[in-house]
């Protein structure tokens, strides 16, 4: 089996400001990959990109084999944004919302079939949104949001799912279920990929950690490898290590 995503060489620029350079990654079928790094480092232009969201001006990027523009198969890949980009106005249910991952379009979740308004329904019960499925969005906290997207992206029963900081921001309960999802979709198999910059979330759950800063993907492996190169233990000392940043800091104060 080819892997899901493949990016050979990408280089994004805005501007004159680079904020991707020559990055390099693959995701086998089976892979648990976390991207950190802190806010600015990439983390969500990387995952833009390989969802065909955003055109790199170098390199090329495979989505299930294919350019991510030619991928139609779109049920095998649930996608979690960064932060809830549900418009409050709109006059949707959060069960029409969820419908979308099955049906791409809003307004069709009182005419899909039973088969399908049974799958949303179970996907509502895995986040703890079922009672809230007649609920207009705008009537959600952020939390319940994010967990509505969750409910999306799952719906499917996607092969890989990819997730942008998920738990950004969010108040604990809505962080544990989103978490305990994440665990439980490994669990059953998964690829994923999550991008954050709570470096716990990344060394407890994650199998192989890309360290990404200033654009740049500077190490890339399971803990015991960076642990290796790095001679650190924790994986907080292991990325201030690998981006050299006691040397940056004696530059400042000598």
């Amino acid at each position: 089996m080819r892997p899901f995503v493949e990016l050979d060489g990408v280089g994004v620029s805005y501007g004159e400001v680079l904020v991707l350079d020559g990055i390099n990654l693959t995701v086998e079928p089976g892979d648990f990959l976390g991207i950190i790094g802190p806010n600015g480092s990439g983390k969500t232009t990387l995952l833009r990109v390989m969802l065909g969201l955003l055109q790199p001006q170098e390199g090329s990027v495979r989505l299930f084999g294919q350019p991510p523009a030619a991928f139609r198969e779109w049920r095998r890949l649930g996608y979690v944004p960064q932060r809830a980009a549900l418009d409050p106005s709109l006059p949707v249910t959060v069960g029409e919302v969820v419908a979308t991952g099955l049906v791409a379009s809003l307004g069709v979740f009182q005419r899909i079939g039973g088969k399908e308004r049974a799958r949303v329904s179970e996907a509502l019960g895995r986040v703890g949104m079922e009672a809230h499925a007649r609920t207009r969005i705008g009537a959600l906290s952020t939390g319940q949001q994010q967990r509505v997207l969750i409910a999306r992206a799952l719906v499917s029963d996607p092969e890989l799912i990819i997730l942008d900081e998920p738990t950004l921001g969010l108040d604990v309960l809505s962080n544990r279920i989103i978490l305990e999802y994440i665990r439980r979709e490994r669990t059953n198999g998964k690829t994923i990929i999550l991008s954050t910059h709570y470096l716990d979330e990344a060394e407890t759950m994650c199998d192989t950690i890309g360290l990404l800063h200033d654009g740049r993907l500077v190490a890339e492996g399971d803990l015991r490898h960076l642990r290796t190169i790095s001679g650190e233990e924790r994986l907080s000392d292991i990325f201030l290590k690998l981006i050299h940043v006691d040397e940056k800091v004696e530059a400042i104060v000598p």
